[in-house]
C-alpha cells in the first residue's frame, strides 16, 4: 500500500463492501509512500496515526480531464510540476502550481509573518500537509479549513474566496507594495481579445460609468449596446475606457485605461466581422445591434506589485 498526501484512506467490510469510514490522508512518515499515516477523518475532522489492515484501502487523486495536473499514482513523487510527497516542497527547477485556496493560505501566512511549521502546529496538521495545500490545486476538507482559519486569524469564507457579490479589494494591501507603470505593449496585452471593462460618458445628468462587453480589433476596441443606452451617448466624442484585474489572494492588480474618440461602425462589411468574431453576446440581453469603435489616442495602465519584483 502506498499514498500521497491528500489520497483518501478508505475502511470497509471486506465481506460486504459496505463502506465503514474514509478520511484524507494529511502526513506521511516514510519517504515511499507506506503506512503509517496522519488521517483526518471525514465524520469527526480528528487526525489519528492510522496502520492500515486489510479492510483498507486508498482511493487516488485523480487527472481531472482538461484540469490541472495532480497526485493521481502511487509513489514518492509526482512529475508534471508537483511536490515530493514526503518533503511537501516541489521538484528542483519545477514551479508549483498552487490552486486559490492555496494562494490565498499562503499569502494570508506571509502576511502575518508566520512559517509553515508554525502554521501547521497552530491549524493541527502535518507542515508536508500544508506544504501540499499551498503548492498544488487541492481541495481541503472542512475541518482543514476551519483549523487554518483559526491558524490565520481570518475566515473560511475568506479562504474560499467568497464575497462575490462584495466590491473587490476588501482584504488587507501586501505589506511592501509598488506601483508600477505599464509600457502600451504590457496595456494591449493585457486588454487581450475580449472581456468587460467600464466606458465612462456624459449623460444630461453628469457623468457615469457603465460597463460593457468589449472586443479587441487591431488597435480599437469595440463594444455592442442600444441607440438609446447611456453607452451610446460616447458616439462623437472623447471617452475614456477602462479595464482592470484584482487578485485577492495576492492583494495584487492592475488597471489600463485608454482614451479617445467613439465612432459609429456603420460599414456593412465591418459590422459583419465583428458579429462573427464576437466571442460572447452582450450579457445584458436584448436588441444590441448597434457597434461603437473607441480608437484610443492615449493608453496607459499601473499595475500593483511587491516592492521585491
Amino acid at each position: 500500500m502506498r499514498a500521497q498526501l491528500g489520497d483518501q484512506l478508505v475502511v470497509e467490510s471486506p465481506a460486504t463492501g459496505a463502506m465503514r469510514r474514509d478520511g484524507e490522508i494529511v502526513g506521511l512518515h516514510h519517504a515511499d509512500g507506506t503506512p503509517p499515516y496522519d488521517v483526518r477523518w471525514s465524520d469527526t475532522d480528528e487526525v489519528t496515526l492510522v496502520f492500515p489492515g486489510p479492510d483498507a484501502h486508498i482511493r487516488h487523486i485523480e487527472h481531472e480531464p482538461g484540469g490541472p495536473p495532480v497526485a493521481s499514482r502511487p509513489g514518492v513523487e509526482v512529475t508534471g510540476g508537483q511536490r515530493s510527497a514526503v518533503s511537501g516542497e516541489t521538484p528542483p527547477g519545477r514551479a508549483p502550481n498552487p490552486g486559490d485556496v492555496g494562494r490565498r493560505i499562503a499569502a494570508e501566512r506571509t502576511r502575518r509573518g508566520l512559517t509553515r511549521a508554525e502554521t501547521a502546529r497552530r491549524a493541527g496538521m502535518a507542515p508536508q500537509y500544508l506544504a501540499y495545500l499551498e503548492e498544488q490545486p487541492a481541495d481541503p476538507t472542512g475541518g482543514s479549513l476551519i483549523g487554518l482559519a483559526a491558524a490565520l486569524g481570518t475566515s473560511v469564507a475568506a479562504l474560499r474566496g467568497g464575497g462575490a457579490d462584495v466590491p473587490p479589494g476588501q482584504g488587507q494591501a501586501m505589506l511592501h507594495p509598488q506601483l508600477h507603470n505599464l509600457s502600451s505593449d504590457e496595456c494591449r496585452a493585457l486588454l487581450s481579445t475580449h472581456g468587460v471593462g467600464r466606458v465612462a460618458v456624459w449623460t444630461p445628468d453628469g457623468p457615469a460609468v457603465v460597463p460593457v462587453n468589449y472586443e479587441v480589433v487591431g488597435d480599437a476596441i469595440a463594444f455592442r449596446t442600444s441607440p438609446d443606452s447611456v453607452p451610446a451617448r460616447s458616439v462623437g466624442r472623447e471617452v475614456a475606457f477602462e479595464v482592470d484585474h484584482v487578485d485577492e489572494a495576492m492583494s495584487q492588480g492592475w488597471s489600463v485605461l485608454a482614451v479617445g474618440p467613439a465612432t459609429v461602425v456603420t460599414e456593412p462589411g465591418v459590422v459583419g466581422k465583428l458579429v462573427e468574431r464576437a466571442h460572447t453576446e452582450p450579457w445584458p440581453g436584448g436588441r444590441r445591434e448597434m457597434w461603437v469603435s473607441i480608437e484610443p489616442t492615449r493608453l496607459t495602465g499601473r499595475r500593483i506589485i511587491p516592492a521585491e519584483q
